[in-house]
């Protein structure tokens, strides 16, 4: 058991490879051998922009965010253990959920989805989670 005057290493998870901070916060920490990602939305991390042809577009750029972010500290899809997924409008569950099941077709994690009033940049969709080694 550890002293409460022992403290756990936090490493701060940047990649370039998803789309920065848009704010104060980090794309991700990792604390021991679970790594805690921030919300993705779909930016494209070379243009900046928000990807906006589709909710299916949007998710599918969003979870390659979010995959970008895993594989910068050696983890992948198979490690995710919980999501959240928000979304501007619940209508859009069924399409998300169809695009999110490629990406997490075995053995997928526990999440839940809910539906906010909206989401930075005008986004339809963001999805956090958490992952361990």
């Amino acid at each position: 058991m550890r002293k409460k005057s022992e403290s756990v290493a936090r490493i701060r998870v940047k990649t370039p490879l998803a789309p920065a901070a848009i704010g104060p916060y980090s794309q991700a920490v990792q604390v021991g051998d679970t790594l805690y990602c921030s919300g993705q939305i779909a930016i494209d991390p070379k243009t900046g922009h928000l990807v906006s042809t589709g909710i299916e577009a949007e998710t599918e750029q969003v979870l390659e965010n979010l995959g970008n972010v895993l594989r910068a500290v050696g983890l992948d899809y198979r490690n995710v253990v919980r999501c959240t997924v928000y979304l501007a409008d619940i209508n859009d569950y069924a399409q998300v959920n169809e695009i999110y099941a490629r990406y997490f077709s075995d053995d997928p994690p526990a999440r839940e989805a809910v539906e906010v009033s909206a989401l930075p940049r005008g986004a339809r969709v963001e999805i956090s989670c958490i992952a361990v080694h």
